[in-house]
Parts: structure tokens; sequence; C-alpha cells
């Protein structure tokens, strides 16, 4: 019989067997099978002693226990046997659901309940000991013996094995049953009293024979639903928990006014008409869920920024690496020097990052001086998507090449919202980028690859580049930052990222993002890998643009002017072979100087691109080696020191009108006296005056006698006409280098 099997639940609808039972034992060999039944024994008609029951009790009454199971019944295995054939036994299932053992007690309490009902859960053992003593006492006293536990409790373990099924999870303690954890105890008129510890004033009176109420009643279901309801008037963020009670209690517990002039003044609150701190605060703490409470302490806001649940990934929709780029700028925590002074301290940066959503590969960043806006963001955009070559060519540093292929412009673009709505922003999404995306404000959570990059980015600073700041320690004064220790220029630092970050796109862990088709295929698990991998599978996104392109559309243009020394940009000279060639400076010497449309590279003022006037595509017009800046500086700071110049500007021309003034007084005096010596020295002669050519030879001879002989105690003397000569060079070669060229 497939039905009759040890701790199989069995129901018999007919016979004197109706009824439910859980069979212990089945032994065809001597026609015996031994159930238990689920049905509760009824209770015996025995006339109980003492005073009468009372139909309704003063207090209710904790609800009855379920009662005990377990007592043998030897049937006949051929009677079962037959109430199968006939189809009035049949085999039925019952799930338990087991709540989760919560607190140590109740872990030792299971422990210790498996450890003596073992002999019962080994079915050898039960089913050799019913057989042997024909019950349960061998086994009882075996566990009494064994474990120390009482007989009642043995029997009541083994009653939730008749119930429950012969499993350990049946010896759970049932205590979520009890009625503690969850369940409403109120205080109501005529209800049950007040539980807890008596007070000092109660247990003093109870010692002389009275019996006094509770100057503090408990809470009532009323009091409940009040609390609750001022509660709810409260706008969240709740606030500290003594403001809140005060606010409750003026909102609900307030009930009697007196009236003045037409005005309301709530009277005093008498002690047992309201609820104290601790009841209103167990209150809360019962009715409000976890979360619920969590949300009342902060806004909505932050809770969706950093503490909502994740119920999605940030690569969710993108076809593959190249195709969704975030792109996000901070303010770098750094001080930077000027490559032209480094004396010159210009402040922090602006760092802009832009990430590959799908490999979360750092695919291009800027530093610059300026900005937020589109237009530093569009020269971030001509890092990612250019010749790595040559974005390291124009910051003079040497490339460490980790993305292949390099990548190229994306599908769809994630940027802030201030950038997203210019309409530079549109014109470029028009051109170059179809989709452009931006999250909420302040929201950074919708974009967290590309802050998770910024703080790795500041957090490797602090500990490696001098001149860095930790913001959270700035914030808290922990430490303070004196910029004077700053050493990096704005290329140093741009190089310094480019390492950190080829670092990150090589070493990256993300073991979490490879698949089981990519350790098939031997993926490394990092961002570069990703990236290498989805572009060889075919998902990667590629779009091709020429550089003239990129450069047209993304770096920023400005007038240079065509004249007869060259190009000139911002007041630096530009040259090339393709320029000499045709005769631009010629043409402006003869005809003129013309204005031509130049875009540039903020970061380097090494090169410029210019249209090509006589055939496609740009011109790439390098620095000039006689102009009067280095490869290795940014237009900013060519500007910040031309600027300076010219704020010095007024400073210079006081110090060479000073020189010239000096000079031409020391001129006159020379003038004079020579004038003063002449006429005393013609007017003391006396005779014929040598002509031109005697007084000459007699002035030659008188020179290469005193270099003849010349007397060395006697220094060779400077006359004051060459002295002020000397000094009025000094002065002017002072005023050229102010000047500049």
């Amino acid at each position: 019989m497939g039905i009759l099997m040890h701790n199989q639940v069995i129901r018999i609808s007919t016979g004197n067997y109706e009824g439910l039972y859980r069979v212990i034992l089945v032994e065809p060999r001597i026609n015996k099978a031994v159930l238990i039944n689920f049905t509760d024994a009824p209770h015996k008609d025995k006339r109980r002693g003492g005073r009468p029951k009372l139909v309704v009790t003063k207090s209710p009454r904790k609800k009855k226990p379920l009662s005990l199971i377990g007592e043998l019944i030897w049937a006949e295995y051929a009677d079962l046997k037959q109430l199968e054939d006939e189809g009035t036994l049949a085999g039925i299932e019952i799930e338990n659901i087991f709540s989760p053992i919560k607190g140590k007690g109740d872990q030792a309490r299971y422990e210790t309940r498996k450890a003596a009902m073992a002999g019962f859960l080994d079915y050898d053992n039960l089913r050799t000991s019913i057989l042997v003593n024909g019950g349960m006492g061998g086994l009882v006293k075996s566990a009494v013996d064994a474990s120390g536990l009482s007989r009642a409790l043995i029997y009541k373990c083994w009653s939730q094995l008749c119930r429950l099924g012969f499993r350990e999870e049946s010896l759970r303690p049932r205590r979520d049953r009890c009625g503690a954890p969850g369940i409403a105890r109120p205080c109501d008129t005529d209800g049950r009293k007040k539980a807890g510890r008596k007070t000092e004033k109660q247990r003093v009176a109870r010692a002389s024979g009275k019996l006094l109420p509770p100057e503090q009643p408990g809470i009532s279901t009323q009091w409940r639903h009040w609390i609750m309801a001022a509660d709810k008037k409260i706008p969240s963020p709740k606030p500290d928990f003594p403001a809140r009670y005060t606010q409750i209690m003026n909102s609900e517990f307030v009930k009697r006014y007196r009236q003045e002039n037409n005005d309301l003044i709530p009277l005093e609150l008498k002690m047992g008409e309201y609820p104290n701190r601790g009841q209103v605060k167990r209150v809360l703490l019962t009715e409000v869920p976890r979360l619920q409470k969590l949300l009342e302490k902060t806004t909505k806001g932050h809770f969706l920024r950093s503490l909502r649940g994740m119920t999605g990934r940030n690569w969710k929709g993108v076809a593959g690496p190249g195709h969704t780029w975030a792109i996000d700028s901070t303010i770098g925590d750094i001080y930077l020097r000027s490559s032209v002074n480094r004396a010159w301290i210009i402040g922090r940066p602006v760092v802009y990052i832009i990430v590959d959503i799908w490999s979360t590969a750092v695919v291009g960043f800027y530093v610059c001086l300026t900005g937020p806006s589109w237009d530093t963001a569009k020269v971030s955009l001509f890092n990612a998507a250019a010749d790595p070559a040559l974005v390291a060519d124009l910051w003079q540093y040497q490339p460490v090449l980790c993305l292949h292929p390099f990548p190229t412009i994306p599908a769809v673009l994630m940027c802030d919202r201030g950038e997203y709505l210019s309409r530079a922003a549109s014109l470029t999404g028009a051109k170059l980028i179809p989709c452009l995306s931006y999250a909420p404000p302040y929201r950074p959570d919708m974009k967290g690859l590309v802050e998770v990059l910024h703080r790795i980015e500041k957090d490797r600073q602090y500990l490696w580049v001098p001149g860095a700041i930790d913001a959270r320690r700035e914030e808290y004064e922990l430490r303070r930052f004196d910029p004077n220790e700053a050493v990096l220029s704005v290329r140093e630092y741009t190089e310094y990222l480019h390492t950190i970050f080829a670092e990150y796109n090589l070493t990256a862990n993300r073991v979490a993002r490879v698949d089981t088709h990519m350790i098939a295929a031997g993926v490394m698990p990092s961002p570069a890998g990703l990236w290498r991998w989805g572009h060889e599978v075919g998902i990667g996104t590629r779009r091709g643009f020429t550089q003239s392109e990129l450069v047209t559309s993304l770096l920023p243009n400005q007038s240079a002017t065509v004249s007869r020394a060259g190009v000139r940009f911002g007041g630096l000279h530009y040259e090339s072979e393709v320029v000499n060639e045709e005769q631009w400076t010629a043409h402006a010497r003869n005809f003129g100087s013309w204005e031509i449309t130049a875009n540039h590279y903020p970061g380097s003022v090494s090169r410029i691109w210019v249209p090509n006037v006589t055939g496609p595509g740009l011109l790439d017009l390098r620095l000039s080696e006689q102009t009067r800046a280095s490869k290795d500086q940014t237009f900013d700071e060519v500007l910040d020191a031309f600027m300076i110049g010219k704020l010095n500007r007024a400073e210079v021309e006081h110090a060479n009108v000073l020189a010239a003034l000096k000079s031409r007084q020391r001129v006159e005096a020379l003038v004079a006296g020579a004038k003063a010596l002449t006429a005393e020295a013609i007017e003391r002669h006396r005779g014929a005056l040598p002509t031109m050519t005697d007084s000459r030879k007699m002035e030659t001879q008188t020179d290469e006698q005193t270099m003849a002989e010349p007397r060395a105690s006697e220094p060779p003397s400077i006359d004051e006409t060459e002295a002020a000569y000397l000094d009025m060079m000094k002065s002017m070669f002072a005023a050229a280098n102010g000047e500049g060229d």
C-alpha cells in the first residue's frame, strides 16, 4: 500500500476510525498499524468541584493552548487496507509554516529539544522501542535521563512531532504565537489593567493593605488613535522626538480651553489625562513601520538618492560598449600652479569625466580652469573621440593606450540639465549625437557611475599628489589646507589623471559583470577587457567622423588675423608650410590683412586649425618658435600672463618716463659743462690754431703713448657721458623686458 507509511497523514471518512490520523508504524507481518489521532480527546463529563464557573469573566483570558496528542492507536492492518480499497481512506498533505527563530534564547531551546528528541526522530529506534515496549514509556524515560528535561516537556515535544511531522523543524519554540510581539494590549475602560512593575507609592500602599490605582494609566485604544492622527499631521521630515511629542500633545490631547475676549486659551493638562513620553514613543515604535520611520527622518529627494531600494542596473537597455556615455564635471580638490610662473597659484581646476555605461571604462576627460558649460563639455567629447595620439601631443605627454579600438562619438549622451537645455547642445546633438538625455537636478544617483569615478580620482590624489584637498576632511575642519603646498601645473595634473584613469581601465575589478559566456571566452574582468570583448563580438557602437568634423563641431572658434608677419591668434604667431607656399603673408603685405576663423584647443597653445582656402579640410598651424609662449601652456595661462602685463603697464610707463627724464637731465648737464670748458679754452688760447689734421695727429700720438705706458696705480677712467649711456641702456632693457616683444 502506497498510502500507509511512516509520517503520512490520512483521513478516514466512515467507520469506527473516522477522523484524521498520522501513521507512526506499519507492520503487515503482524497485521498491525500504529496511528496518532489528530482530533482532540473528548472531555469527560466529570463534575468539577469548587464554586460554579462564571458565565462572563472579569477580564479576558488567554487563548486556550492546543491539547496534547500522541496516544498510540493500534489498528488492524487488514481493516485499514479494506478501507483504502473502499475509497474511504485517503492520504492528505498538511503544510506548516515555520517562522524564523529570533533571539539566542529560542535558538538554545531549539538545540536542546533536538538533542533530547533525537531518539524519536530516528525511525529504527522509534520502531524498535514501540514494538518491544508496546508504547512510548521506554523512549520517554531514555530522553528524560539523557537530557535532564521533565517528562511533561518530553511529552509536549512528542505532541509537536505528531502534529507537525517527524522532522527537526517541528520542535521549534513557537513563541511567535504567544501574543507577545506585535499584539496590542490596550488598557481600555472595564478592560485589562496596566501591566508592569508597580510604582513606589503603590507598593507602599499594598504593604499597608490598600490597592491604589496607577497615577499614569496605560495606553488605551482611543489614545493610540489620537497619537497616530496627530503624528500624521506633522510634515516630514519629522522633528526630534521632544518637539514631536509636544506637537502631538498640543494637537490632540489639549481638550479644555478658557475663553477670554473671543480668544481660546488652552488650560493646563492634568496628570493621567495624557500619555507620557515613553508611552508615545512606544506607540510610534510599534505602529509605524521601519521603512516609514526612515522616510519620516529625511526628505524624499535624499531617500531617492541614497536610501531607496535598488530595482535595476545602470546598463539596462544599453546595446554595448560605445553606445551610451555619461558626462559630469566637478571642481578638483587640488590647487594648481601656473606653467608661466610657478610662483603663481591659479586655483582649483574643473574636471570633466566621460564614462562608458556598458563597460564602465573612462573614455575621456578634460581639465580646465573655466566652466562648467557646454563649450567645455564639447572639448571633453573631443578628448574622448579624437585620436589618443593627438590628445597626448596637445598635452605633451606619452599616452597609455588601454582601450582598443579607441572610442568614437556615442549614440546616446547623458549630461547635466544645464548643459542639456543649452541651444549649443541642441545644435551639437543634431549634428553628432542622435540622443541627449539628462538626470533630474540634484539627483547624482541617476549618474552614479560618474560620481564614483570622481570619488576615486579625489581619493587617489589625496593620498599621492602634493597640494590635494580631501573635501570631506575639509568640511569637518579636521585638516586645514595650505594652497602654497601645490606643485602641479594644469599639464602635469592632466598627465596624472591620464595615468590613474588608464590604470583604472586596466585593473578595476569587474568580475560581477562577467557572465558565463565571457568566462568561456577568456574576457579580462576589467573595463578595458569588457570594452574590447564587446567590440570583438559585434555589440559595440562605433561612428565614423573625420578629424575636421570633430574639430569644427566640438572645439571653440575665434577670429585669427593674417598679417604681413604671419597668422596671429590670441597674441601668438602660428605658421605652416602651406601658408608659406601659398604666400599668405605676401598677400597681406600687398593687399591688406584679413581675418579667418580658427578653432583652438583651450588646453594647449601648440596648434590651431583654420579652413584650407585652396582645398578641402583644415590646415594645422603650429606655434612659431619665435612667439612669446611655449607649447606646454594653456590659452588661459597665456591670457592670464598678458593681463598681468597690462595691469603693470602704468608702472612700466612711469619707470620709462623717470629714466628718460634722468637721461635728458644728465645730457643737458654734460653739454652745458662742455660748452663752458670750450669757451674758457678758446678765451685762454693765444696764437694761431692748428688745423684739424694736425690736431688729430697730436691726439693720436697722445693716445698711443698712453696705451704703451699704462700706469697700474690708476684705473682707466669713465667719463660722465659713457656712464649716462650705460644707465640709459639698463633702463631701456628693463622697459623692453616688461613690455614683451
